[in-house]
């Protein structure tokens, strides 16, 4: 009786979690194609995987200039995005680890708002190129084809060996 207890606790704490990330989701789309309205959008991440981990958007004007920033900062799946008025007016290209606003900002911030720079000046030079990150999972299926594809080819590779062989007897 307990573990069927603990079994629908668990579960209903996994739909919890994926109902509150699927919210999560629709947030970052949500606040994305607000700003995508107003021109290129820099995104700048430093995932945490127990530490917070750091989304920065910046809404960039042609000139360089970000017109609207917005950030999630958190561990949780309720954390959401709050404005960030004191980036709005610099221009992308001039921030640094050494600018005085940075230098106010805390650790992770600073790293995305680097991340979203060294991004936006990669897409500008035409030298971007996204990586897939592959889960675990999917890692796991890649290995199997492998192997899976491996063993095929040597009993195909086998096979005709046998077959050339007896057809030259």
């Amino acid at each position: 009786m307990n573990i069927l207890f603990l079994g629908v606790i668990a579960i209903m704490a996994y739909a919890i979690q994926m109902i509150l990330g699927l919210k999560q989701i629709k947030n970052f789309n949500t606040v994305y194609s607000r700003m995508r309205r107003k021109g290129k959008v820099a995104i700048g991440r430093r995932p945490g995987k127990i530490v917070s981990g750091t989304i920065l958007l910046l809404a960039v004007a042609s000139d360089g200039k970000i017109t609207k920033a917005e950030m999630m900062q958190g561990t949780s799946i309720l954390a959401r995005f709050k404005e960030r008025p004191q980036f709005v007016g610099l221009n992308i290209h001039e921030l640094s680890e050494n600018h005085p606003l940075l230098l106010k900002e805390n650790k992770l911030t600073r790293q995305a708002a680097l991340n979203a720079k060294g991004i936006y000046l990669d897409v500008e030079k035409g030298e971007f190129q996204e990586r897939q990150s592959v889960s675990p999972v999917m890692n796991l299926g890649i290995q199997l084809s492998i192997v899976k594809n491996s063993v095929q080819t040597a009993f195909t590779e086998r096979k005709s060996c046998f077959v050339f062989r007896r057809k030259k007897e």
